[in-house]
């Protein structure tokens, strides 16, 4: 049986001639939310706002979920349901046989509308019989007051709507009554309805219209007279001048008034109850105060006297309080906008935005503009709404637009008014509107709120945790609204509970759901207005690892040119899918991440597409990186032994521009080396992080570098690929040399060798080679490290790859220097120096210019010394290489200190270690000896205790026995060296 629902009158309902019980005052209240929206869905927010206001009760979520289960068992499931994160009311079945008038049939207040329709186009058809019948049926449908005893702020708010509309439609019918003649049966409920409402003109005039008829003169006059007094004494203003005329009619005694004239159209507006269909307002409302600020002054401008209308538009990602901060606002200004606040849902972001004429005519009614004075064309309603608008001032809320169009014709446009709309497409095309980019909350606004709902005791014994909790939820208001409310939930959790669920990725999303609200809900709703080639993009880019993506990357990753990228980008960043990070580079948020991945995995057709995608990142990676390799580099070979690419890098027109993007894109390459490891694209990764050594010597991405390298070899070992776990090792083993720890690179270097042996990879082999070589200079070795450069010197002329040779060459004169062969290692290095100035200006003659001052250093030539140093520091500058720059100038101290300017030297000392060095707090452990020895030279006895008390801890921290004794001596009262120094 078909069920029947009242709201004019008490909220009941009926299933056949069964009256169904509807509960409580706060569920009847739910059940009325559901059905004024007439088949649309309220969110959870929505039916708190609707029965709470302001002062929801803390377990309202709660209240509602319950509320809504005994309805949905007195109603059945199919007619109340739960979809998008919310509810809404169903009514007609799916063929519509039982039920083949539809909602309207079923709800009193659809017919009522349906019927108020059919009597306007009776009206305009000119059967005024028919026209008054409808009315009657209509207004039969009401039994007391709308809404009766149901509480709440939005019942309230509907229950004057209603009423307003009633009496319009009564209005109507009394002036069709008085057309058809029937003057005197429309007196007595004239009388009763102008006692009852004695301020609305309309009702006052057509009293005076039907005494007048019915032959009563004096009394219609009288009816003037008691108006006028009524509107002085009560509003300081006169009568409207409709009804000054139709008293002067009157008074002249004119012929037409006396008989029913045609029918007249009913004036447009009326009197009326200022609109105030605000939303109410969270009570936990947090943070966001620069925009508070930034918005609320917009809007008292645009309400001060002269001003023309403000337009603010709120975009952002769904989820990241929009409409909250929206409606926060709103509520602030109130004050200034006297004539009312309307308030519109236009369901932007779902399958159907509600159309700008729907809206228009709801604004018009909530005005006091009757139905039958509201035309059909949109044109005609903007038109209409803005002349309604006229003088006043009224704060329009336009929550979630589609986009500009929509929006367009419900701008106010007059002075005094303003307008605020939330979307989640940023409206550059919105002229003159102000744009407000909503980004997530900060840190301490995200604990803020978790902290409101969740409780202080619960998150001060457990910060650290709710840190997490409220990072995992990427500061998305939404998503940490939905945790806290689960925490709040579940008394025996604690927040560690909910950080640990909320730690594995793969299942965030779906933790961040609770009851009908759901992050991923939110999401959806964007993602399904995507078109097929935006939802390929957002899939495809969401899959790389790394923080954010460039636009020449992007397009890799794509396999699109780079316009018809950067134009899909752009139109995601304007959805708020995406985020321009800066000029040319995109990113995601955390949790929209997430999202794309899962979409990925869901809908991406063929699956291979997504391996396909990160295949053709790498390969953009490999070659560019190559390219930057080997500009910085010239002549070196290394770039003719790495994994071929199929996709195409960037080219570079000098080593500054290929050194800018090298370390721009550093972290998000490093990430793609971490992702690929474990796949089929493993040796390419490995050969990506060796293209890239450059990050690590330079000491601007050292940590990320190294964890990347150990990744990458717990990966290539994981797959038993002895080529590719050999050039893994290898480089870690250079990480290791950077950063000082000797004994740790040398178990890495001789699993390298042995495994690059295996796999006959003979570049590996040399380069592995040259290492052990420097492992042995660092342990005081030199005569153990000379073979190792001499095979891979031998190695590298084998392979033609003579910058190389030349930096062995270096290597091998720093070898025979540790053996007192000072002027052999002269030799040596200038040797390595003449091979490396045939390529130019390279990080590698920089090496070699500072072997070779090292050799001279030693040899007592100190100014010549100085002067190959002084080239190094160039080179080194030029290309960025920050720790290099640091350790050249610590040799630099050294030749001072030899020369007796110990002044100088401490200088030079204290700019290495603000700089940082090549050999990490080793190295860092001999600069600060060194420093102590210049101002202990200086007379500066406190600091050098200082300096070597510190260097001596870094030094038996990290191996290096010699220097720690050598410091020690230095640091015993009355030593040899002690007196030495002091002297």
């Amino acid at each position: 049986m078909a069920l029947r629902f009242s709201v004019l009158g008490p909220v009941r309902a009926w299933r056949g001639a069964q009256a169904l019980p509807t509960g409580s005052p706060q569920q009847r209240a739910l059940l009325a939310a559901l059905l004024l929206r007439e088949g649309r869905t309220a969110t959870a927010g929505d039916l708190i706002d609707a029965l709470w206001g302001d002062d929801p009760p803390s377990q309202a979520l709660a209240a509602v979920r319950t509320y809504a289960s005994r309805l949905r068992k007195i109603l059945s499931p199919d007619v109340l349901v739960s979809e998008s994160g919310g509810y809404a009311i169903r009514l007609s079945s799916a063929s519509g046989q039982d039920d083949p008038g539809g909602l309207g049939r079923r709800l009193d207040l659809a017919l009522a509308q349906e019927l108020a329709a059919d009597a306007e186009q009776a009206k305009t058809a000119g059967d005024l019989y028919r026209a008054r019948a409808q009315l009657n049926k209509a207004l039969s449908l009401w039994d007391g007051e709308s809404l009766a005893s149901v509480p709440g702020p939005h019942a309230e708010t509907q229950r004057a709507r209603l009423e307003e509309w009633k009496l319009q439609l009564t209005e109507t019918r009394l002036d069709m009554d008085l057309e058809q003649g029937c003057h005197a049966e429309a007196i007595s409920e004239l009388t009763v309805l102008t006692a009852a409402h004695p301020l609305r003109e309309r009702l006052r005039e057509l009293l005076m219209l039907a005494l007048y008829r019915s032959g009563r003169q004096a009394e219609a006059l009288a009816a003037y007279a008691d108006t006028r007094r009524l509107l002085a004494d009560e509003l300081g203003v006169d009568p409207r001048p409709g009804l000054q005329e139709l008293q002067q009619r009157m008074l002249q005694t004119a012929p037409t008034l006396a008989e029913p004239s045609a029918p007249q159209t009913p004036e447009a507006v009326t009197a009326w109850v200022p609109p105030a269909q605000l939303p109410a307002t969270v009570s936990d409302f947090t943070g966001r105060t620069s925009f508070v600020s930034e918005l609320s002054d917009v809007l008292a401008a645009s309400a001060s006297e002269g001003r023309v209308m403000a337009v603010s538009a709120l975009a952002g990602i769904g989820g990241v309080g929009r409409t909250t901060l929206a409606v926060h606002v709103a509520h602030r200004a109130r004050n200034a906008f006297p004539d009312g606040q309307l308030y519109v849902d236009l369901q932007g972001a779902g399958a159907r935005a509600v159309a700008p004429e729907t809206v228009l005519g709801s604004f018009l009614r909530a005005l006091g503009t009757a139905d039958a004075a509201i035309p059909d064309s949109l044109e005609e309603r903007a038109a209409l709404y803005r002349s309604t608008l006229d003088g006043r001032r009224v704060l329009v809320l336009l929550d979630n637009a589609r986009d500009a169009a929509q929006v367009r014709p419900l701008l106010p446009g007059m002075e005094g008014c303003a307008a605020l709309v939330t979307s989640r497409v940023r409206m550059v095309d919105l002229a003159g509107a102000h744009l407000v980019d909503l980004d997530v909350m900060s840190p301490e606004e995200a604990l803020q709120l978790f902290t409101k709902i969740v409780g202080e005791e619960r998150v001060a014994s457990e910060r650290e945790s709710a840190l997490d909790v409220v990072a995992a939820c990427g500061f998305l208001p939404l998503a940490i609204r939905i945790a806290a409310s689960r925490l709040a939930a579940r008394r025996t959790w604690t927040v560690s509970v909910l950080a640990a669920k909320l730690a594995d990725e793969r299942r965030r999303l779906d933790e961040l759901q609770a009851g009908d609200l759901a992050v991923k809900a939110t999401f959806e709703l964007g993602y399904g207005q995507l078109e097929p080639a935006q939802a390929r993009a957002f899939r495809l880019l969401g899959l790389a690892d790394g923080p954010d993506i460039s636009l020449a990357a992007a397009a890799a990753a794509l396999d699109l040119p780079v316009d018809e990228t950067e134009d899909l980008l752009e139109s995601l960043v304007d959805t708020s899918l995406l985020e321009s990070a800066a000029p040319g580079r995109y990113r995601y948020h955390d949790l929209v991440r997430l999202y794309a991945r899962a979409c990925a995995e869901r809908d991406e057709q063929p699956p291979s597409e997504r391996a396909a995608a990160l295949s053709r990142l790498l390969d953009f990676y490999l070659a560019s990186a190559a390219r930057v390799y080997a500009i910085e580099r010239p002549g070196d070979r290394l770039v003719d032994h790495l994994e071929a690419t199929r996709y195409r890098g960037l080219s570079f027109n000098d080593g500054a521009s290929a050194l800018d993007w090298l370390y721009t894109e550093a972290v998000s390459l490093l990430a793609c080396v971490r992702q690929s490891a474990g796949t089929d694209l493993l040796r390419r990764a490995v050969d990506l992080l060796w293209a890239a050594m450059d990050l690590t010597e330079s000491g601007a991405n050292s940590p990320q570098y190294e964890t990347t390298a150990r990744a990458v070899c717990d990966a290539t070992c994981a797959a038993g690929d002895a080529r590719a776990e050999g050039r893994a090792r290898t480089i870690l083993t250079d990480v290791l040399l950077v950063s000082g720890r000797i004994q740790q690179a040398e178990e890495e270097a001789r699993l390298a060798m042995g495994l690059a042996e295996s796999a006959q990879d003979a570049t590996a082999t040399s380069w592995v080679a040259n290492s052990l070589g420097l492992i042995c200079l660092h342990q005081g070795r030199n005569a153990d490290g000379k073979p190792f450069f001499e095979q891979a010197i031998e190695g590298f002329q084998a392979a033609g790859n003579r910058p190389y040779e030349a930096t062995s060459l270096c290597n091998l004169s720093r070898a025979h220097l540790g053996m007192g062969n000072v002027e052999t290692a002269v030799e040596i290095a200038q040797r390595g120096v003449e091979i490396h100035a045939e390529f130019g200006r390279t990080v590698r003659l920089a090496n070699s210019h500072y072997t070779v001052g090292i050799a001279l250093n030693r040899a007592g030539r100190h100014s010549e010394a100085l002067s190959q140093f002084s080239e190094a520091l160039d080179i080194f500058s030029d290309h960025r290489q920050r720790l290099w720059e640091g350790t050249t100038n610590f040799r630099i101290a050294e030749v001072h200190l030899a020369a007796r300017r110990p002044a100088q030297a401490a200088q030079r000392a204290e700019l290495a270690l603000a700089l940082g060095c090549i050999g990490g707090d080793r190295m860092r452990g001999n600069v600060l000896t060194l420093l102590g020895r210049a101002l202990s030279v200086l007379g500066q006895v406190d600091r050098a205790t200082a300096c070597w008390r510190e260097a001596l801890n870094l030094l038996e921290l990290n191996g290096g026995d010699a220097q720690a004794e050598e410091v020690r001596a230095l640091l015993t009262p009355g030593s040899r060296f002690s007196k030495t120094i002091r002297q």
